[in-house]
């Protein structure tokens, strides 16, 4: 996979692009990542690159001449193609108005060739690379930032750790909190673990067995896959509906897990 940023500050990205994952899966070649000051495409003598609004009001909006001719320049498919899926690409804006940030939308990107994320200011950018340029506007969250720079690091980080082989263990990318492609296991053999199916991850223990007194729940260490298996979906359904009780209107569940959610809330009352 290829990852175009383009942004204002470039040398933000020689942090969160030099750990971890990203980092290990830069070195192995499966994704490529290139920044693009997008100053170097003003023209003036102050690089500007942004301008008050039409109309007034406050602050700086981004100008929509040096994004377009920035996006121009990497030779990106057309917008058409993009929208219509005839190229495995695709423009994104980062911006406050932008559609939500979630795993299903990391999962789609991960099946594309090619990203170009601009990083959009607080301000706000020219609506026209929203309507005539971007093909997609993404936020990642109900809160404004300076920038999109963060944002854009969040979007590489979920994307790439999707890639086959950028994690070393690929099972542990299907088992995580908020992949719903994972199906309820249905199969009769004991297994271990449990897919999040959308809920959040259930709770891990390590060693110590015993630490200041608290200790690790006795299923976890008794060797009954069922047990084990049974253990994690409940405290996952727990934690969900502790947590972030509107991830259950989308998840997988089975008749066993709506069950256990009737228990779980009945117990709660009591």
């Amino acid at each position: 996979m290829r990852v175009d940023i383009v942004t204002i500050f470039p040398d933000f990205f020689r942090g969160p692009l030099e750990y971890g994952i990203v980092r290990r899966a830069r070195e192995a070649g499966l994704v490529r990542i290139e920044i693009h000051d997008l100053r170097a495409f003003a023209h003036d003598r102050h690089r500007t690159v942004d301008d008050r609004p039409f109309g007034g009001g406050e602050g700086m909006v981004l100008k929509p001449e040096p994004i377009f001719e920035c996006i121009e320049s990497l030779n990106a498919a057309s917008r058409e193609a993009r929208i219509n899926h005839d190229a495995r690409e695709s423009v994104i804006l980062l911006s406050a108005q932008g559609r939500r940030f979630d795993q299903s939308g990391a999962e789609e990107l991960a099946t594309l060739k090619r990203i170009i994320l601009i990083c959009g200011r607080y301000e706000g950018v020219d609506e026209r690379v929203s309507q005539y340029l971007a093909d997609r506007e993404i936020s990642i969250g109900n809160y404004v930032l300076s920038g999109g720079e963060i944002g854009a690091a969040v979007i590489v980080d979920s994307v790439t750790r999707l890639i086959p082989g950028a994690v070393g263990n690929e099972a542990s990318t299907r088992q995580e909190s908020f992949t719903a492609r994972n199906s309820v296991r249905e199969s009769a053999e004991p297994d271990s673990t449990c897919g999040s199916a959308g809920l959040l991850d259930y709770p891990h223990y390590t060693r110590p067995a015993e630490f200041r007194g608290m200790r690790v729940p006795e299923v976890l260490s008794s060797g009954n896959h069922d047990d084990i298996r049974r253990w994690r979906r409940r405290s996952a359904l727990e934690k969900t509906m502790r947590n972030r009780p509107d991830l259950l209107h989308d998840a997988v569940l089975s008749e066993e897990d709506r069950r256990l959610i009737t228990q779980i809330s009945g117990a709660e009352k009591t």
